[in-house]
């Protein structure tokens, strides 16, 4: 397969420059100047929606689904960052994982994801 992983993300912002700061800030994922952000080896899902999904708001066109390693530490730097974070123990299941999300200041869904234990 020719295909060997995510080159990069590239979206709209109203301003790109504050929001480049708030991921960078919050989840560590964006790069200073032009450095890209290394991400760890991991799984990767690109899964299509149907249109009519509630799964992210009906506005928006994508969400990010980021994986983490330490779902309860990162809530609780996000709250206190004063973040609103969103859980339900339904996301949750051994097979899958455990889920929050979050927005960003521009209204984007954010998923977190933190794979189950190997």
């Amino acid at each position: 397969m020719p295909v060997t992983g995510i080159g990069g993300l590239f979206f709209r912002a109203s301003d790109p420059d504050a929001l480049t700061d708030w991921y960078r800030t919050h989840l560590g994922v964006t790069p200073q100047g032009y450095t890209p952000w290394e991400q760890q080896a991991g799984p990767t899902m690109i899964m299509p929606f149907s249109k009519t999904t509630d799964y992210w708001p009906a506005d928006k066109q994508w969400m990010f689904n980021f994986r983490v390693s330490d779902l309860e530490a990162l809530i609780a730097t996000l709250k206190q960052a004063d973040i609103a974070v969103a859980t339900d123990p339904a996301w949750n299941s051994p097979e899958a994982g455990r889920f929050a999300r979050i927005h960003d200041p521009e209204g984007n869904a954010i998923e977190l994801w933190e794979p189950p234990e190997d």
